[in-house]
């Protein structure tokens, strides 16, 4: 028996602001992931090193993709405008 699904709300897509917005909050987030596993790596013991030079890799491998994503968006991140997307939480002055 075929059971037919109905959509009932509309998906509304993003808008390119908003996508840069949450593209400049992944390479934040990323970046600040990537800084607290290289200082676990520092006093990490035993079958952890393993764990945290993975995380390491894989952040790191994140961070290089997003910000070839961004870069290819034109969009330009600098300290000055990080500290304002991170205080405000505006994304239009983050770019």
């Amino acid at each position: 028996m075929q059971e037919d699904f109905i959509k009932e709300t509309k998906v509304i897509e993003k808008s390119e602001l908003e996508k840069e917005s949450e593209l400049i909050k992944s390479i934040i987030k990323t970046r600040e992931e990537l800084k607290m596993a290289n200082k676990n790596f520092e006093f990490a013991e035993y079958e952890l090193i393993d764990y945290y030079t993975y995380q390491i890799k894989a952040n790191q491998a994140k961070l290089d993709y997003l910000i070839k994503l961004a870069k290819a968006r034109g969009i330009v991140l600098d300290i000055v405008n990080e500290l304002k997307f991170r205080v405000t939480g505006e994304s239009s002055e983050a770019v």
